[in-house]
Formats: C-alpha cells, structure tokens, sequence
C-alpha cells in the first residue's frame, strides 16, 4: 500500500484504540460521554422527532444512495473492478463494526452510572459513513470533493441524530468513523491502482464539483464545531461557577462528532486529490 494510505489507515486504527480507551476504560472519558447522552434526552422537542424519523429512514436512504450512484457510474462508465471494491469495503465495514460491538467487553463500572451494555462502535453511523465512501471512491477526481463535502455532511448527520435520540454516545459515533477510514482507505489505494486510466485529475478549477470551495465548506464547518467545544469545555471547566443543569457536555458532543467528521472528509479529499494522476 502507498505509504500516505498506509499512515492513514494506521492513524484510524489508533485513534480508534485511544477512543476506545478514554471514553471506555476512564472514568473522566466515561463521564464526559455519559453527560453528553444524558442531557440529550433534555432535548425533546420536533428537532427528536425530525432525528428520529431521519433514523428510521437511514439504512434505506444509506442503501439507495450508494446503489444509484454505484451502479449508475458502473454501468455508465464500466468502473466495475471500482464498484466491487467500494461495496466489498463498504460491506466489511458494518461487518467489523458489529464484530467490534460483540468482541468488545462491556464497559467497566468506574463510578459512572451508566447502561454497561457496548454501544461503541455506532452502527447506524458507520452504514451512512460507509454508504457515502463507497460513492467517493467510484467517482472521478473531479467529482470527489463535492462528494466527499456531501457524503461527510450525511455522515455527520446521521452520527450527531444518534445522539440527540439517545442511540449512541458520542464516542461510539467518532469509532464509527474510524473504522470506516480504517475499512475504506485500504479499498480506496486498491480503486486508484486499478482504475489508473480514469482516475485522473483536472485541478481543482477544471470543474465546479472539483472546486476548493467544497473543502473550504468543510474545513469551515470543523473550525466553528471546534469553537463551540472549547466554549463548551471551558463553561464545563471545574471553578467556572455554572448552574449545575445544563447542555454543555451535549454541545461539547456534538462537536466531537462534526470535527471528526469534517476532519476525515478534508483529509480523504486531499489524500485522493494527491495521489490521483495529473493530465
């Protein structure tokens, strides 16, 4: 595997194993994920409605997507060896999610009061991640970013919806992607050696959908969730003085999810940018 891959894929793999560890095994981890689904459930109101039916919704949505782009850019552009590597992906990555949920013990009792029950890695999340990755990887350079900005904003959607219906904690989601990344890097190196003839790239002013603007957007969106989690920390700060009831461990969340969200899809878009051929 190339060596920019090869790192990535190592990158997800041990941020997974420090997720894991924090958020699992600490008991500061423990509290931070714990507090952010608890004041979720304070949350009620149409945008839980709206989450939920969006969640009922999800794997039908996550399937159709990928099939009709899948299948329309394979039968268009005869990128068969593309399609049966990005599906396969896509495929092992729920695979090792619902391996990962059974393999994993059940979380320690560390003071916590919690439900002990693994919910880490977020299946829902990883099927909407993996969905949208293995419509990046068909795509040409030229459409990759706006898929990539498209595909990360749907990912990030359906791991923070999670979170307000009190299906996941925050970590479980941030897993979720990295085995994701973990799963479809790999396939993503396998797609560009043997998609050599089309995976060439134009630059990013040749077209609309390859313009820079996409990754401004998402790089732009993971800056102002990285604003909202220091305000967030520092307003949960011990010695801040602040009323014991509040949401700041929900928002703090919420931005865990969108960072890493928007951080994998500037990092996947700029990774593919690279390593795609030049005319």
């Amino acid at each position: 595997m190339g060596l920019p891959f090869t790192l990535a894929t190592l990158a997800c793999v041990a941020a997974f194993i420090a997720t894991f560890y924090f958020f699992v095994r600490t008991t500061t981890g423990q509290y931070i994920d714990e507090s952010a689904l608890v004041e979720a459930a304070t949350l009620n109101g149409p945008a839980e409605r709206a989450t939920t039916d969006f969640l009922d919704w999800l794997p039908v949505i996550s399937m159709a997507i990928a099939a009709v782009v899948v299948l329309f850019v394979t039968i268009m552009r005869r990128r068969w060896k593309a399609a049966g590597i990005a599906l396969t992906a896509c495929l092992a990555a729920n695979l090792a999610t619902q391996l990962l949920k059974d393999w994993f013990p059940d979380r320690p009792f560390r003071g916590v009061q919690t439900i002990e029950l693994n919910s880490l890695p977020s299946g829902h999340t990883t099927l909407a991640a993996s969905a949208a990755a293995a419509v990046f990887l068909v795509v040409s350079p030229r459409w990759r970013p706006l898929a990539g900005f498209l595909g990360g904003t749907f990912a990030v959607a359906a791991g923070v919806s999670t979170l307000i219906n009190q299906w996941h904690r925050p970590a479980d989601v941030v897993a979720a992607f990295l085995v994701v990344g973990a799963v479809m890097l790999p396939a993503g190196w396998l797609v560009l050696r043997t998609g050599n003839r089309w995976n060439v790239s134009d630059g990013h002013g040749e077209h609309w959908a390859s313009s820079r603007l996409w990754l401004l957007l998402s790089a732009l969106a993971g800056v102002a969730a990285a604003a909202v989690a220091v305000y967030s920390l520092i307003k949960i700060a011990p010695g801040y003085g602040q009323e014991s009831s509040t949401t700041n461990y929900f928002w703090a969340g919420v931005s865990l999810i969108v960072i890493t969200g928007y951080l994998a899809t500037v990092a996947a878009t700029w990774l593919f940018s690279l390593s795609a051929r030049r005319r």
